[in-house]
């Protein structure tokens, strides 16, 4: 009965920073750090268990030979991933298929994702959805290039929060640190990629036909936040929908909690406190991840901390 804290690996990308390290104390391979897939049991980026009965355990393997410690689940697959990503740069403007046409093509599921918006530059913006109205003005704008003609632009601002179902045109752009929540999928098609070069010269692929057999026409449904507020707990429902919960915690004081989830994913954003599960004290800071598996019931934390903790919800 404990929680598992989790070391996860950093991926260098053509538009990251160095904010892993700057923001939050991270270790990186370089100064193009774009992501830190900080709960993950995808095969391209696996988290390891630092803690307790289970160190050095990835959480794949635990997933699949302890599913007792999650609810005893339906999935083979550990549902979700949640990320940090450093955008320095404009991310490609992509988009993600759905589970049917994500497991035909690419033998493993769609991906809807959310994102909260850890800190924003002063002028960020992020590409969510797209102006055509019918495929066919979809496909023609894409082939001419027409970027400004078809991308939605938004600005953001820390504290924003995004929901991206599967088949949402979207980019991140610069000057934006977010921690997304995902299904585990690494598929992504790339529509646009600024015409930018590796350090090869080489432009990276792009997948028009993919993009435009996946991509949803119409405005994007961003999700309604519900925040309920105690003395020491403002509990924020960011979104939940067929894959996943998603919830942002601000805490300030000493507050217990009951498991009311097969389990949880927890990240700390900032500040720091202590966590209490069976008379063991844990302590808690600032780019933290852990989950509390199954057999942790109940537990109490005491400080000033704000957290993403989110659960999958599985049919």
């Amino acid at each position: 009965m404990e929680p598992l804290f989790l070391d996860s690996p950093m991926h260098e990308k053509i538009w990251g920073g160095n904010r892993l390290k700057t923001e939050f104390g991270y270790d990186i391979p370089s100064e193009y750090t774009g992501e830190y897939w900080a709960i993950s049991a995808h095969p391209n980026g696996v988290s390891y268990v630092k803690n307790g009965k289970y160190a050095g355990f990835h959480l794949a393997e635990l997933y699949k030979d302890k599913p007792e410690l999650f609810g005893n689940p339906k999935t083979s697959v550990f549902p979700l991933l949640t990320k940090i990503l450093d955008a320095n740069d404009w991310l490609s403007v992509q988009v993600h298929p759905d589970d049917a046409y994500g497991l035909e093509h690419e033998g493993e599921l769609g991906k809807t994702e959310c994102w909260y918006i850890i800190d924003a530059e002063e002028g960020a913006e992020i590409i969510y959805g797209h102006k055509a109205k019918t495929k066919e003005e979809l496909a023609s704008l894409i082939e001419a290039g027409d970027w400004d003609g078809l991308l939605s632009k938004t600005p953001v601002k820390k504290g924003d929060f995004f929901f991206v179902p599967s088949g949402t045109m979207h980019a991140i752009g610069p000057g934006i640190l977010i921690l997304e929540t995902q299904q585990s999928s690494d598929t992504t098609y790339r529509v646009y990629d600024f015409d930018r070069r590796d350090d090869q010269g080489n432009k990276r692929e792009l997948h028009i036909q993919q993009s435009l057999d996946v991509l949803n026409l119409g405005d994007p449904e961003n999700s309604v936040p519900v925040t309920v507020k105690t003395l020491q707990l403002e509990s924020t429902c960011l979104t939940s929908n067929s894959f996943f919960t998603v919830y942002k915690w601000k805490l300030s004081g000493l507050v217990d909690f009951k498991q009311s989830a097969p389990y949880l994913l927890c990240s700390v954003l900032s500040g720091n406190g202590t966590m209490t599960i069976d008379s063991r004290i844990y302590c808690l800071k600032k780019g933290d991840h852990f989950i509390l598996p199954n057999d942790v019931t109940d537990w109490e934390i005491d400080g000033q901390l704000e957290m993403i903790v989110s659960h999958p919800n599985e049919a």
